[in-house]
């Protein structure tokens, strides 16, 4: 796996367990982030308050089916479980567009999501 593939792993465990500063770290200021069918949030205060607001108590799993890289570009595809009283699970798959090639942060993120049973 690449190292790009590595942070993306990562970067997703870290999303599925709501680890928001991890999260935060990583995206650019300028970070735009949309949500297919939903909304499309622009700066880095809006993506950490979005983040916020899905976080939960106990952290999630992420399955990761397939990762991508190019270049300055990716997409994961996999599956997040979130416990809770009733056990949750979302189909997702995302593509990501980088800042750079070295240390890059994450610029642009757009993510398809479907909850599935």
């Amino acid at each position: 796996m690449t190292e790009k593939g590595k942070f993306l792993k990562k970067f997703n465990e870290a999303f599925a367990a709501s680890d928001v500063n991890y999260i935060a770290a990583h995206v650019t200021d300028d970070i735009e982030w949309t949500i297919v069918g939903d909304k499309t949030l622009r700066g880095k205060a809006a993506f950490i308050e979005a983040l916020e607001k899905m976080a939960v108590d106990t952290a999630g799993k992420a399955e990761i089916a397939q990762i991508i890289t190019h270049g300055k570009e990716a997409a994961v595809r996999g599956a997040i479980i979130m416990p809770a009283e009733k056990t949750r699970k979302f189909a997702f798959c995302d593509t990501y567009v980088f800042s750079g090639f070295k240390n890059p942060k994450i610029s642009k993120m757009v993510s398809f999501v479907q909850e599935i049973t």
